[in-house]
C-alpha cells in the first residue's frame, strides 16, 4: 500500500497539474457551451473513463511504448486530434438544430451513450495523458514496499478522482453560462459554436505540439 505522506504529496501535486485547465478541460468547456450540461457530464463520464484505461496501461507499463516511441505518440497525437477537429466541426454545422428554449434539448441533439464514448475517445486518445501518468506517477511510488504496479493505480486513481471532480465543476459553470446565452436564440447559436471552435482549436494545437524530450 502506499504510504500515506506520499499519498498526500501526490494528491497535492495532481491538484495543482489538474486544476489548471488544459485539454481535458477545454475539451468538457467546449461541449457544455454547445451542447449543455447533460452532455458535459456525459463528456466527463467517458473522458475520464478513457483516462482512467490509460492510467491501468501506464501502471502495467504499456505506457512506456507511447511516452517513448516518438512513432507512437504521433499517431495517437494525431488520432486523438483528429477526432476532436471533427467533434467541433458537428458543433458549428449542427449549431442551428438546437431548440434554446428547451433545456433538455442537447439529449435530443447527442445522446447520452454518445456523449461518454466520444469523451472516452478523447480521453484514451489523448498522448498527454500518457506522458503525464508515465512522468508522475514513478516519482511517488516506494519500490521497497513492492508491488509497484498496485501503488501506481492506487496514485493513478485518485489522479483521476481529482479530475472528475474539477471537470465537473467547469462542467457545470459552463453549462450555467450557457442557460444565459439561451435566453437569446441568436447568443445561443454563436455560443454552440464558440464551443465548437474551442475544440476544433484544441485538436489542432494538440496535432502541432511535438513530444517532450
Amino acid at each position: 500500500m502506499v504510504p500515506a505522506h506520499e499519498l498526500l504529496a501526490f494528491a497535492a501535486a495532481a491538484f495543482v497539474l489538474i486544476v489548471i485547465p488544459g485539454p481535458s478541460v477545454v475539451f468538457v468547456i467546449g461541449r457544455a457551451l454547445a451542447y449543455g450540461r447533460s452532455v458535459a457530464i456525459a463528456t466527463v463520464a467517458g473522458n475520464s473513463l478513457g483516462l482512467f484505461v490509460v492510467m491501468v496501461l501506464v501502471a502495467l507499463g504499456l505506457g512506456a511504448v507511447v511516452a517513448e516511441s516518438a512513432a507512437v505518440f504521433t499517431v495517437v497525437k494525431l488520432v486523438g486530434a483528429a477526432y476532436l477537429v471533427w467533434l467541433g466541426v458537428q458543433a458549428v454545422r449542427h449549431r442551428r438544430d438546437l431548440h434554446v428554449d428547451d433545456p433538455d434539448a442537447a439529449r435530443a441533439t447527442l445522446p447520452w451513450p454518445v456523449a461518454v464514448r466520444q469523451g472516452f475517445v478523447v480521453g484514451v486518445a489523448n498522448p498527454k495523458a500518457f506522458m503525464i501518468f508515465a512522468a508522475v506517477l514513478p516519482q511517488f511510488v516506494t519500490p521497497t514496499l513492492g508491488r509497484v504496479p498496485v501503488q501506481m493505480l492506487v496514485l493513478g486513481l485518485l489522479a483521476v478522482l481529482i479530475g472528475v471532480v474539477s471537470d465537473l465543476v467547469w462542467a457545470l459553470l459552463a453549462s450555467r453560462l450557457r442557460t444565459w446565452f439561451n435566453a437569446s436564440p441568436a447568443r445561443g447559436r454563436r455560443l454552440t459554436a464558440t464551443g465548437g471552435l474551442s475544440m476544433i482549436g484544441l485538436g489542432l494545437a494538440l496535432a502541432t505540439t511535438g513530444r517532450p524530450e
